[in-house]
């Protein structure tokens, strides 16, 4: 896993990948915290994963933060790149467990949903 090599084994993110196997990481030592993508026909969208305590974060999100991307790679190559707007955000992994998992079963309504 990506976010483990870049952002240590002992990283939590709170649940368990399987959960949310349509999530494909992205992280990046560079990046304040590790970072998944995801689409829904051709709109790409990034999770953000921040430490578990605020204290141990360099910004003042909430850990969980789901954020508008564009594709700059192919279809079957995507390169996603975090540039949109914030579209949700909370602390709690059960919420953002909910949230995704809606944003994925109701696709036609997935870009309504706001913070």
């Amino acid at each position: 896993m990506s976010y483990q090599r870049e952002f240590g084994d002992m990283f939590d993110l709170g649940f368990d990948l399987t959960e949310l196997n349509f999530l494909t990481d992205r992280s990046w030592k560079q990046d304040v915290s590790p970072s998944f993508y995801f689409n829904i026909g051709c709109h790409y969208f990034v999770l953000w994963i921040d430490y578990k305590y605020p204290e141990q974060r360099e910004e003042s999100n909430d850990r969980y933060l789901v954020q508008q991307a564009t594709n700059i790679g192919s279809f079957l190559e995507p390169e996603t790149c975090a540039d949109g707007e914030q579209i949700f955000s909370c602390e709690s992994h059960d919420e953002i467990k909910g949230f995704l998992q809606l944003m994925i079963t109701k696709t036609p309504n997935a870009l309504s949903y706001k913070v």
